[in-house]
């Protein structure tokens, strides 16, 4: 008969998530997690394999959350430009906590990877954001409320580039001034 699981999966999966985002993958060690999480490291072998499955589990986990709070801003009764506002403002503001951290998945793809998984998690991430922008757009321009200068398609890839790059200055250690500038910016070339 198997002994019990010891730990909060979870709670750990979320923790390594952490550890993770602020080390990247390849700064992180299987020792970084396990004294984060105070699991010991058979039983963290037992549930997630190895420290590869255990980060393709946190950027799904991170990308699962991200997408979670932008479908929420989404669905909320409120103009599109508005809706698109608050985006790029919790694009940016998790807390001061993740300050200067930027964002899981923008950081795993400039850490640079030849895994195909961490690939795929990464692109996944990028297309979802880009679909809900896309569809806040296109109501947008249906309510003559955002321009038709370009396709919905078009500048939902503008925009979702335009929060990435605001990621990247993030890590880098721009002001918070000079990336809400580029961001208001980014959202005055798209009204009517």
């Amino acid at each position: 008969m198997s002994r019990p699981r010891e730990f909060d999966v979870n709670r750990a999966l979320h923790q390594s998530m952490e550890v993770f985002w602020t080390k990247g993958y390849k700064g992180t060690s299987f020792e970084d997690l396990t004294r984060t999480t105070q699991v010991k490291k058979q039983s963290f072998y037992c549930v997630f394999k190895d420290k590869r499955a255990l980060f393709l589990k946190a950027l799904a986990l991170y990308r699962e959350q991200s997408v979670f709070v932008l479908e929420k801003l989404a669905s909320q009764e409120a103009p599109p430009l508005k809706k698109l506002e608050a985006i790029v403002d919790v694009t940016l503001c998790h807390g001061d906590e993740t300050i200067g951290r930027g964002c899981l998945m923008v950081n795993s793809a400039l850490e640079g990877t030849d895994d195909e998984e961490v690939t795929r998690e990464v692109e996944l991430m990028f297309a979802e954001v880009e679909q809900i922008l896309e569809k806040i757009i296109r109501s947008g321009q249906e309510q003559q409320m955002i321009t038709t200068r370009r396709t919905s398609k078009e500048l939902a890839a503008y925009l979702n580039n335009a929060l990435l790059g605001a990621k990247i200055m993030e890590k880098s250690g721009a002001s918070r001034e000079r990336i809400d500038a580029v961001l208001r910016t980014s959202l005055a070339m798209i009204a009517p």
